[in-house]
């Protein structure tokens, strides 16, 4: 379905999902707190303990506000994206502007289920790993289960994954599978080039320190385009073949859902 809308599909991708990335990386830089001095004694010198902590809640709070908001940007790029992909397959005229007003008026909803839904994912991780896993993937199809039905979408998704729960967890674990390795390769190609320009472990000593740091976080944010991307259309294509699994279904019908 996404092979003929690539080129939106990149433009929403990059704009809504990779930029918002690499701008919360950028902005943690200036509020990373310097680490506590230890003086001759090996004991920390004065005040260093309560400068360094009051510095980490500065910066917990920083990244918290802007995950926040890059995570309603990115829940646009993904309503987007969506109908990108089902307006094309099923014929009907694509173009970035009304994909765009779409996702705009699914954001806040879309964002909303995604935050419920990340916030029981982190309880089943706080009381186990394997609790957690569990829930990943039994509310892996919230966003696409909002989008078509808009009806209890954290229910239906794990109704939806334990109608078929093999099925799913082959699909999801692919995804996943592509998706983090694509990242763990992203960040390692990230960590060579630093060393390659010399940044070291004292930020800020030098301005060719933040030209670097910003040119070698913007490539590897594009780098990862193509891992974002396979996310949104693997995670799409799992939830329509699940309702293909459920009742005939095809991409007209689908298209009209998204209103």
């Amino acid at each position: 379905m996404a092979r003929r809308s690539w080129r939106q599909l990149v433009s929403i991708v990059l704009i809504t999902q990779v930029l918002p990335l690499a701008v919360m990386t950028l902005l943690m830089v200036p509020f990373q707190p310097d680490p506590p001095v230890v003086g001759s004694t090996g004991e920390l010198a004065p005040g260093e303990l309560e400068a360094f902590v009051g510095g980490f809640l500065v910066l917990s709070g920083v990244v918290l506000a802007v995950a926040l908001v890059a995570g309603l940007v990115q829940a646009l790029g993904w309503a987007a994206a969506v109908w990108v992909i089902v307006r094309h397959a099923s014929g009907e005229p694509v173009s970035l502007g009304p994909a765009f007003r779409y996702g705009l008026r699914r954001a806040l909803g879309l964002w909303g289920w995604y935050l419920a839904s990340s916030l029981i994912i982190a309880a089943g991780f706080c009381a186990c790993v394997l609790p957690g896993l569990y829930l990943g993937l039994a509310l892996s199809l919230v966003g696409p289960i909002y989008l078509f039905e808009r009806r209890n979408p954290i229910g239906r998704s794990f109704q939806m994954v334990h109608a078929r729960f093999g099925m799913v967890l082959g699909r999801v674990a692919i995804i996943l599978g592509v998706v983090v390795g694509g990242t763990l390769v992203v960040a390692v190609l990230e960590n060579v080039g630093m060393l390659a320009l010399g940044i070291g472990a004292t930020p800020g000593e030098a301005v060719g320190f933040s030209v670097g740091y910003v040119v070698i976080t913007l490539i590897g944010a594009v780098l990862g385009l193509p891992f974002q991307l396979a996310q949104v259309v693997g995670i799409l294509l799992t939830y329509t073949e699940q309702r293909g699994q459920e009742a005939p279904v095809n991409t007209a019908r689908l298209a009209a859902e998204l209103f």
